[in-house]
Formats: C-alpha cells, sequence, structure tokens
C-alpha cells in the first residue's frame, strides 16, 4: 500500500500536491486534539460519502420490473432510466470543480449529499414515469458533483495517505454498491413488499452522511490551483493525442458495460428463472469484485511499462462471462457474475491510466477531464438501446450480443491507450 500511495504522489499530484495541501491541512484541521477530531470526521464523511455514490442504481436494478410494473413504464423508457446516470455524470459533473471554488469543496459535497438524499426520498413518490426521471436526475446530480469532488478532496487533506485514502474511499464505493444491490429486494419485502419503500429506505443513509459534512460546509476555502503562482501550466491540445481519444473511448466504453450491468444483469438472470432475491446477489457479486481488485490493478498496472496485458485479460473475462450469460444464465450463474465483475474492474484502471499517461499535474488534469466527459458521453447510448433491443426481440440474446460485441473495441482501444506514451509527447500546443 505505501507503495501505491508513492506511485500515485509521483503519477497523479505531481505538481498540485507540492505546495498547496499542507498550508489547507493546517489552517482547516486545527492542533492538537481539535485537529485529530476534524481528521476522524473527515475520514467518516469520506466513508458515508463513497457509501452513497452508487445504491440509487443498483437499487433501481434490483427492482426494475417491479418499478417499470408500477409506472406502466416499457422496456425502451426502462432502458432510457439506465441511460440517465452516465448523461448526468457528463453534465453535471463539469460543474463541480466552478461550484466547488465559488462554495467550497465541502459546502459542495454536503448540498451533494442532501440532494441524494431528497431524490431518493421523493422520486418512488411523485407519481408518473416523467417526474420519477426527474427525481432521479436530481439524486443523480448530487452524485454527480460528489464523485468529482471526493478524490479532490482526499488528494489535498491527505497528501501524505493518497493510496491508503483513495483505497478506503474505493472500498467504500463498491460496498455501497454491492449492499444496495444484495439487500433492496430482501428489504423490500421486510418493508412490506412494497417497492417504493424499498427505494425510498436509501434516503436514510444519505441523510446521515450530510451531518459531517455540515462541520466542512461553514469553512469555506479558496480551491484555485495555487501552484500557477510558479508560472500558467503549459496548455495541451489534448484533441491531437491519439492516446487521450483511445483513453477516452476505453473509458466510454468500460463505462457502458458498468451502467448495463448495474441496470440490466438483475433483470437478465430474473428472466432466466433466478429468483429475484438471488438475482440482488448475483449482481452484488459482480459489483463486489472491484473491493479487492481495486487494490490490485493499480498497482500492478503501475509496475508495467504497457498495461495492455491486463486489458486484454480483462476483456477475455468478460467475453467468457457474456458467453455464459447467453448460453447457461441460471445453471452457471456465479460464475458468470464474477466474470463479469472482473470485466467491470476496468475502471480503477481507466483511473491508473490517466495518471500515467501524463507527465505533470496539469496534464493530467486535462487528460481526467476530456477521458471522462468525453467517456460518459460515449456510453449514453448502450443501456438504452439493451433496452430497445430486449423490447423488440422479446428475448436477452440480442441484447447480449451487443454487450459481447463492444468488449472488442473496448480492448483494442485499451491496448492502444496502456502503450507507455504521454500526451505531452503528443499534444504540445
Amino acid at each position: 500500500m505505501g507503495g501505491m500511495a508513492r506511485q500515485e504522489t509521483r503519477t497523479l499530484t505531481s505538481t498540485t500536491v507540492r505546495t498547496p495541501t499542507a498550508p489547507e491541512v493546517r489552517t482547516t484541521a486545527g492542533t492538537g486534539p481539535t485537529r485529530a477530531w476534524r481528521t476522524r470526521l473527515l475520514v467518516l464523511g469520506i466513508v458515508l460519502a463513497a457509501l452513497n455514490l452508487r445504491p440509487a442504481i443498483t437499487s433501481l436494478g434490483a427492482l426494475l420490473e417491479e418499478v417499470r410494473d408500477g409506472l406502466g413504464m416499457s422496456s425502451s423508457v426502462a432502458g432510457l432510466l439506465t441511460s440517465v446516470p452516465p448523461l448526468c455524470f457528463a453534465v453535471f459533473g463539469v460543474t463541480a470543480p466552478r461550484l466547488a471554488r465559488r462554495f467550497g469543496a465541502g459546502a459542495v459535497v454536503c448540498a451533494g449529499m442532501a440532494a441524494i438524499g431528497t431524490g431518493l426520498l421523493i422520486r418512488p413518490y411523485v407519481g408518473g414515469t416523467a417526474a420519477f426521471l426527474a427525481a432521479t436526475a436530481l439524486t443523480l446530480m448530487g452524485i454527480a458533483v460528489s464523485n468529482v469532488l471526493m478524490p479532490v478532496i482526499v488528494k489535498r487533506r491527505f497528501p501524505d495517505r493518497v493510496g491508503s485514502m483513495t483505497g478506503l474511499y474505493s472500498m467504500a464505493l463498491a460496498l455501497g454498491t454491492a449492499s444496495a444491490a444484495a439487500v433492496t429486494v430482501p428489504l423490500t419485502g421486510a418493508l412490506g413488499g412494497n417497492w417504493r419503500s424499498g427505494l425510498a429506505v436509501w434516503a436514510a443513509l444519505a441523510a446521515v452522511a450530510v451531518l459531517p459534512w455540515l462541520t466542512f460546509a461553514r469553512a469555506r476555502e479558496p480551491e484555485q490551483e495555487r501552484d500557477t503562482r510558479a508560472g500558467a501550466p503549459v496548455r495541451l491540445r489534448i484533441t491531437r493525442s491519439r492516446t487521450a481519444w483511445a483513453l477516452a473511448v476505453f473509458f466510454g466504453l468500460q463505462a457502458t458495460a458498468a451502467y448495463i450491468t448495474m441496470g440490466w444483469m438483475a433483470q437478465i438472470f430474473r428472466d432466466s428463472g433466478v429468483p429475484a432475491g438471488k438475482a440482488g446477489l448475483l449482481l452484488a457479486v459482480t459489483m463486489v469484485m472491484g473491493v479487492p481488485l481495486a487494490f490490485v490493478i493499480p498497482r500492478l498496472a503501475t509496475r508495467l511499462p504497457h498495461q495492455g496485458p491486463i486489458v486484454l485479460a480483462l476483456g477475455v473475462s468478460g467475453l467468457i462471462g457474456y458467453a455464459g450469460l447467453y448460453l447457461a444464465p441460471a445453471e452457471g450463474a456465479w460464475a458468470w457474475a464474477v466474470l463479469l465483475g472482473i470485466a467491470n474492474c476496468a475502471f480503477p484502471l481507466a483511473l491508473t491510466m490517466v495518471g500515467m499517461r501524463a507527465r505533470t499535474g496539469a496534464g493530467v488534469a486535462q487528460l481526467s477531464a476530456f477521458a471522462q466527459s468525453t467517456g460518459y458521453l460515449i456510453s449514453i447510448p448502450g443501456p438504452l438501446l439493451v433496452g430497445v433491443l430486449y423490447q423488440h426481440s422479446g428475448g436477452w440474446g440480442l441484447p447480449i450480443a451487443l454487450m459481447a460485441a463492444l468488449m472488442i473495441p473496448q480492448t483494442a482501444v485499451g491496448i492502444l491507450a496502456g502503450r507507455p506514451r504521454t500526451v505531452e509527447d503528443e499534444a504540445a500546443a
């Protein structure tokens, strides 16, 4: 873990961690017992926030059939619903840095947790598909801004523990994702079998997450990049870089697979005869694979000059998992869930490659913004297309074939993105 922290500090925060972080830690944390108390409170806030970044999506996936029946929603509209998360992440996520400069990162995250809780509480009861989508968008807006700012807060407040804190944050995110997938169905049963209560109950977790952030919301801080005092950062023409485009497409295709999985995999198992509770557990297994592999894959990736072998291994796992899902979805359900969980770990690999494909902190920031915003836009049509294919074909054969087919270009562009090159060499203005 220490090696990973050192590597992350060298590759991801080579310019921003050097001087601006230490003064902020001192001014916001205080000294002695006060500093220790605030640090522990901040760690708690980070963990609680990370736990809330995916349950809105995976809890809906576990109850998608009940939601469709309750709202009279077609499969195509359900596909649109599963496309909303990446759309909101692309649209609202880009506003997070500006909001943080205006109000402070702590205040924005606190507001994000409040938006998540409010959206989760009202969306099952607003009535009608359009209102359900609007409440979902409110929830996802809160997730989007928190998604962007949480890693920034980790790097700024814990400059000497970036690896361990990022690992804790990633583990909490994966745990929240898997827990919502696993317990939503039995929790709904315990609440009388009402899907509205089963979805709304997750608002309580978001309400708890607001509490520690109230302290940091009151302590506004400047969010400007102070290392620009040493000179303006080099501006890259990022669209000139083949590596940047390869990484953006890789990010987009892995996000497509992830949101299709979160939105539809439980339903695929249920349609093959798997009970609803077991289908939720299978989705949870897929999601929880990200807990250990989020530690292993980045550390392995930084030790290799070319990340292509890891990309290939993840792609092969995905192809085998989809083949099994097509040929014997119920009989080998646990194996397919594990294999698809391994394939979905392309996300931490993509984030690691963002840090490795640029030499400077400014380059990492520009590459990250381009790869993630472009990638999320690329991922929007996938879940919707799955819903359309399912509705018009009457089965899961064509949607699963599409999912498997997308693994091929994902693997190809991932191998290109994994080459030992930097965007500064390709895109200097």
